[in-house]
């Protein structure tokens, strides 16, 4: 038998049972089709994550307070009372890398306005927040630093403040108040949306963080210090030096532990990324199994064939045709199963995908190396499951083979 009329042949094979060809090739759709949708929302699920990532603003940094130990008993990493306004100042003022340090503190308040209440977020911060943040203003004004010296009765709000109290006008210039403390509303931040910890990012109000420590939360110690760096490469330089800042500041002697944690904009994603990460390969693994289950059921249907057309084979093989060729016969049939079945698994994919992505509200990210390794790793199945069968039929008797009924 020529080479060439092997594929012509595998085809016209398959073509005489169309429905079983078309079933057999179901389980490889399914398999394809699973995988292609669970890779396709873990990484628009990760894309997301690393654009909340990037809303942090440019080049941040988060230094946190380090852990508080009650009786011997570690309480947790951020409970120690570690960082001051002060340290977020020495910070700005003395690495040159660093271009902005905002202290900040926080605390869960109701704002209130007429006859009208809400519920939210409370953040002292410095002027230079919004510029760490990238966060633009969207009407008014930020508050400056000699808001700040003075602890100013000023503060700065989300839209979502805006939509709650005052039902879409304009509240420039409005008082609101917290804790019975009056606050003009100077500035309107722009729409963020959501968090990396799923939170409303618009449901806020910002204050100095003088007026939150004297007025409002009674800390007198920074929950966390935002500082934004000149660039991307003086990132690893302005860490070593804010820790060597840090611990001199603190007086720490050599053989004690930082009592502070630094964490870059890359070491966040990264956490941020982790879990979307291991959850698709999860389930990009648990949906494969779809495709060994799928690449059994073609190698138990490669065996029926064989059975079937044992006297087919054995004409073959008494015209002349060789082991090989029969092999590469059985082989080519098996793979273009899985090839229409991976074809066909990339469209079931693309439009389970869309599907749920729509109706559940979830971000995708088609990938077209995802497609292709579907592709790929389906006719790999057509060749392992389909080796056995071929290797059966190419080694039966010629003789055996044309006196079976």
């Amino acid at each position: 038998m020529k080479w060439s009329a092997v594929p012509y042949s595998a085809v016209r094979a398959l073509r005489r049972n169309v429905m079983r060809t078309l079933l057999t090739a179901l389980g490889i759709i399914i398999g394809v089709g699973a995988v292609i949708t669970m890779v396709g929302l873990g990484q628009g699920a990760s894309a997301e994550v690393q654009e909340q990532v990037n809303r942090l603003g440019q080049n941040v940094v988060l230094i946190f307070p380090g852990e508080r130990q009650l009786g011997g008993v570690s309480i947790g990493g951020g409970s120690a009372n570690t960082l001051t306004a002060e340290d977020a100042r020495a910070l700005r003022d003395e690495i040159p890398e660093v271009i902005a340090a905002s202290p900040e503190v926080r605390s869960q308040r109701v704002v209130v306005y007429g006859n009208r209440n809400w519920a939210t977020r409370v953040y002292g911060q410095s002027h230079d927040y919004l510029q760490i943040r990238n966060w633009g203003v969207e009407s008014g004004e930020m508050f400056t630093e000699e808001h700040v010296a003075e602890a100013a009765l000023v503060a700065v709000v989300g839209q979502t403040i805006v939509d709650e109290l005052f039902e879409g006008s304009d509240p420039i210039g409005e008082t609101i108040r917290v804790r019975g403390l009056p606050l003009e509303i100077i500035g309107i931040l722009d729409r963020k949306g959501m968090s990396l910890m799923g939170s409303v990012q618009d449901d806020i109000v910002i204050v100095p963080y003088t007026t939150a420590f004297q007025r409002i939360s009674g800390r007198t110690h920074a929950m966390v210090i935002n500082v934004q760096v000149f660039n991307e490469e003086s990132m690893e330089i302005a860490r070593v030096k804010m820790t060597d800042l840090l611990r001199e500041r603190h007086r720490l002697a050599p053989y004690q532990d930082d009592d502070f944690t630094i964490q870059t904009q890359e070491e966040v994603a990264q956490m941020a990324t982790e879990t979307s990460r291991v959850m698709t390969w999860l389930l990009a693994s648990i949906a494969g199994i779809s495709l060994f289950v799928g690449g059994i059921g073609i190698m138990n249907v490669m065996l029926v064939s064989v059975t079937e057309r044992t006297r087919e084979v054995g004409l073959r093989l008494a015209l002349g045709a060789r082991g090989p060729d029969v092999l590469l016969q059985f082989l080519i049939e098996a793979v273009i199963l899985c090839l229409l079945g991976g074809i066909g698994g990339i469209a079931l994919g693309l439009l389970g995908t869309e599907i749920i992505a729509s109706v559940a509200g979830w971000p995708a990210l088609f990938s077209a190396e995802a497609m292709v390794i579907a592709v790929t790793v389906s006719a790999g199945v057509g060749l392992f499951f389909g080796f056995y069968p071929a290797w059966k039929a190419s080694r039966l008797d010629p003789i055996v083979a044309l006196r079976r009924e």
